[in-house]
């Protein structure tokens, strides 16, 4: 006999150590090839360790909740010598021994033999067995029935049989390639070889390509990290019902004349201009290096825009002073300049208040990052049309979720809510923005 010594292996990229948390052998087991030994657990995942080997267990590296260091002995176990014969091996296993002469199967005992014979006196048998089967005579009438042999069930590991079953394939149908034991590697070549049976892979493989961070995208990363590390941000999503807003612009666009078509923002940048007096906190910016709040009088409203070298903030100046069609012009005017790389340094900083929208891709909700020093961002989402209640009556409706995060240093939630209520009030009476102060 021989000691193999399974030793930890690296179970994920920076792992030094993982712990104990189950174990599924223990000294003196029994085990075969591809069984659990035991499950792992890093700060990643937990993994479940199985035996290359077939043997007894020995020695175990410690008890669950223990930890153990990458390439660390976790389990010993006895292996037989391979230079010596087994029993039970084929007559090449004994030639390669050096053994001559027939291979015998030994005769099963005499008990066994005769269990399945109607005529077997149980009370008779020499060697008892725990469970005996009683097998009455056939009836003269009854018709005999063969009954099929089962088929033999394939040889695989539970980690595979699982990834089997959760691709839908029958192990039955696949040839090993060594062994007679279906693996990983088995299941990834029907996988390749078996696409017309509905086993395509979702997509074609692609290889791995490393971009460096650099320019704008640098820039982008050091201040998403820098907001998110800084601020501690909290997001409110308010519904709000935009059916009327939605007429009123339609309206609008279908006698504007010369003037640019009107979008939602140029009405959702009115709205918030008008309910901002009440609310000087959301509109303002945080030195938080010297611990000072500066609440800005005029609205410089920062437009989050993709362009192909990444999100840019244009600015708006004094949005507070723009009609909705001199807003609609500035928003067009600013967005391709953007994206065209023509935007003026000046036109790209200084905002006090940022929205973000990604128009028919907006989604459900949002939680968008804040743009620092400001204190809070904006991000209307997609209009859905939904049936909902008026009165007694259900009626179709277009709905459209708002969403704000804003700087908690700064910003309580309450005083975020009934900012977004006061915006709701606006774009849901969509008259009021034209109303006189």
């Amino acid at each position: 006999m021989a000691r193999f010594e399974f030793r930890l292996p690296d179970i994920g990229e920076g792992i030094a150590e993982a712990e104990i948390v189950a174990w599924h052998v223990k000294p003196g087991d029994q085990v075969s090839e591809d069984q659990p030994l035991a499950d792992m657990m890093t700060d990643k995942a937990t993994v479940e360790m199985e035996s290359p080997v077939s043997g007894i267990v020995r020695e175990v590296a410690g008890a669950e909740g223990d930890m153990v260091a990458i390439g660390a002995t976790l389990v010993v176990i006895e292996v037989e010598d391979q230079s010596s014969p087994s029993p039970g091996d084929g007559e090449g296993d004994r030639r390669e021994a050096g053994v001559e002469g027939p291979v015998h199967s030994p005769a099963p005992p005499s008990s066994l033999r005769d269990a399945t014979s109607p005529t077997q006196d149980v009370g008779e048998e020499s060697f008892p067995i725990e469970h005996p089967i009683f097998i009455p005579p056939p009836h003269p009438d009854a018709t005999e029935i063969s009954v099929p042999a089962p088929a033999a069930q394939a040889l695989a590991s539970p980690a595979v049989r699982a990834r089997a079953k959760a691709l839908g394939i029958d192990l039955s149908q696949i040839q090993p390639r060594e062994g007679g034991r279906v693996r990983h590697a088995d299941l990834d070549a029907f996988l390749t070889y078996n696409r017309q049976g509905g086993y395509a892979p979702a997509a074609a493989p692609r290889a791995d390509e490393t971009v460096k961070v650099i320019g704008m995208r640098r820039r982008i990363a050091e201040n998403m990290a820098a907001s998110k590390r800084h601020i501690p941000h909290f997001s409110y999503v308010e519904e709000i019902d935009v059916t009327a807003l939605e007429a009123m612009r339609e309206e609008l666009n279908a006698t504007r004349g010369a003037k640019p078509k009107l979008t939602l923002l140029p009405l959702l940048i009115t709205a918030i201009c008008k309910a901002l007096p009440d609310f000087p906190m959301i509109n303002a910016r945080y030195d938080d290096e010297v611990g000072v709040v500066t609440r800005h009088g005029a609205v410089h409203l920062g437009l989050a825009t993709q362009t192909e070298a990444g999100l840019m903030v244009p600015v708006i100046r004094d949005a507070q002073d723009r009609n909705i069609w001199q807003l609609a012009s500035e928003i067009v005017r600013l967005a391709d300049a953007a994206r065209s790389g023509k935007a003026k340094p000046e036109e790209l900083s200084g905002s006090t208040l940022t929205i973000t929208s990604l128009g028919p891709l907006g989604g459900v909700a949002t939680t968008p990052v804040i743009n620092r020093p400001e204190v809070a961002i904006i991000g209307p989402n997609r209009i859905i049309e939904r049936p909902v209640f008026k009165g007694d009556q259900i009626v179709r409706a277009k709905l459209m979720n708002l969403s704000i995060s804003c700087d908690h240093r700064v910003v309580d939630g309450w005083d975020a809510a009934s900012f977004v209520q006061a915006v709701k009030r606006f774009l849901e009476t969509p008259v009021l923005l034209f109303a006189p102060e």
